[in-house]
């Protein structure tokens, strides 16, 4: 899958321009590493690139802390080992909730070194969440022994649509209080590391094709539900974006015309139907203590009659939207995330039922869904596999 652009003001490379060659010279050498180290000689031999063109690309690559080298030798001469680094080259992956902040430290392996989360308030600010992120991000790297100089990147992901002719936060995030902030300069500054940012659907949907059980899957379409509802797709292989970076908000299809009033000023979208935030506000009448997505997943595995009826009209609702979008898309399979993925069968069962009523009949037939089984993690994780993409590694 090939590199996100890491800011949205950035312009396409041009394929015969030397940065784009030598990205690509740069992901030939990282494959051969994969399989384990190698002379300078060997990855020439391997990759069909001149030894001056290796020698100059792993000095680049040594510089920014990705590959370690050690002379040896190779039939009785002189050579140079190279290997990739692991906590030598460390990927950060940040997740932004409404309520949560959740952090992820990854080799260039795909290997999960640490991660930790914590809540943050509802309605917080943008540079309350960096704040907390930075807090968060050193915590991990001290407490396992890692360099700062170590982190060559950080991925973000935020609740919301990103604009990508400015880098900011679109009308329509979750976190109203984000709106309009340059997040990709306010976290370039915080953290003092290369930053990539998007939408956390996207994010989710990058994860299960990277770190998740679909990296075969071309076309693949994430669905998360949560405080909102929002999806990524990835077409023919690769990230969708439309035309300014503002896609998959299928929480703002119209399921009743003269339904109640969504906050991005329609009447009847999904999200009023579906997301969590109706479903406890619906659950939550008459009761002292506001009810949490988790309490839902509870109840309704413990067979409390009034939440598996919220949860059966909400999987309606949602498979009514899908049905829309894969006959569209013809997308191969559904991933569905969220705070709700623990519900398994009793949210899948309602959401395929809508699906095949609604799409056409071969479109149902062959779409399979599934519910993501990398949990609360997907779009951290997801987000970590941002900056494997510019380091040119695009799956384990």
């Amino acid at each position: 899958m090939p590199a996100t652009q890491r800011s949205t003001k950035s312009q396409p490379r041009k394929p015969g321009s030397q940065s784009a060659l030598r990205h690509l010279n740069q992901q030939r050498i990282i494959e051969c590493l994969l399989s384990g180290p190698s002379t300078q000689a060997e990855l020439s031999r391997q990759t069909g690139l001149s030894t001056a063109t290796v020698s100059n690309i792993v000095k680049i690559m040594q510089d920014a802390g990705l590959v370690s080298t050690e002379p040896t030798t190779s039939s009785g001469r002189r050579a140079t080992n190279v290997r990739l680094n692991s906590n030598g080259a460390v990927a950060v992956g940040i997740d932004f909730g409404r309520r949560h902040l959740r952090v992820v430290l990854a080799s260039l392996g795909y290997h999960v070194i640490a991660e930790d989360f914590i809540e943050l308030p509802l309605g917080h600010h943008a540079e309350e969440g960096i704040a907390a992120a930075v807090r968060l991000l050193g915590r991990l790297l001290a407490e396992n022994g890692i360099d700062p100089s170590a982190v060559v990147g950080a991925g973000a992901g935020i609740p919301g649509p990103i604009d990508r002719r400015t880098g900011t936060v679109a009308q329509g995030a979750i976190l109203p209080e984000w709106v309009g902030i340059d997040i990709l300069h306010r976290l370039e500054e915080a953290l003092n590391c290369p930053v990539f940012v998007d939408n956390d659907a996207n994010l989710g949907a990058l994860s299960e094709v990277t770190w998740g059980p679909h990296s075969g899957v071309s076309n693949l379409m994430f669905l998360k539900i949560g405080s909102g509802i929002g999806s990524g797709l990835i077409l023919n292989g690769v990230p969708y974006y439309g035309n300014v970076g503002i896609t998959g908000e299928i929480g703002h299809a119209t399921i009743h015309e003269h339904g109640l009033m969504c906050r991005c000023g329609n009447r009847g979208c999904l999200e009023t139907i579906a997301s969590t935030t109706t479903m406890i506000e619906l659950l939550g009448r008459g009761k002292e203590t506001s009810l949490t997505p988790q309490d839902i997943v509870r109840n309704c595995l413990a067979g409390d009659s009034a939440t598996q009826r919220v949860v059966d009209d909400a999987g309606l609702a949602v498979g009514r939207a899908l049905g829309n979008v894969a006959n569209l898309i013809n997308p191969e399979v559904i991933v569905v995330g969220g705070p709700l993925a623990g519900l398994g069968d009793l949210l899948l069962n309602p959401i395929r039922r809508g699906l095949v009523r609604h799409a056409v009949p071969v479109v149902g037939e062959t779409t399979h869904l599934a519910m993501s089984s990398l949990g609360a993690r997907a779009e951290a994780l997801g987000a970590a596999a941002l900056v494997f993409q510019q380091a040119g590694i695009t799956g384990r």
